[in-house]
């Protein structure tokens, strides 16, 4: 699973950049501007990860079923993890496994 931080507590800001930063992301390591917002590259996150950030009081969890991704929002920072097509085998081989 890929991950996009988008440094802003500011949910308007977010959202405003949120479709521009989809189609034209950072790459790994690399730190964009837009709109004033700081946008990084944060690479591969573990599988464990958003297991163990969603269980946390202070983190928001957002879902957008149509593409998958699952938003991150604590603190000043906003985490698009969008699913490898890795990602999409292991999960449609469980589905299968069911």
């Amino acid at each position: 699973m890929k991950c996009i931080s988008v440094f802003t507590n500011d949910f308007a800001l977010f959202s405003d950049i949120y479709e521009q930063v989809l189609q034209s992301p950072p790459g790994e390591n690399e730190d964009l501007v837009v709109e004033g917002i700081t946008v990084s590259g944060s690479g591969d996150l573990p599988a464990q990860y958003l297991e163990r950030m969603r269980i946390k009081p202070e983190v928001v969890v957002m879902r957008e079923k149509q593409r998958n991704i699952t938003i991150l929002q604590h603190g000043n920072v906003f985490e698009i993890c969008i699913p490898t097509d890795e990602d999409q085998e292991k999960e449609e081989e469980e589905v299968s496994a069911v």
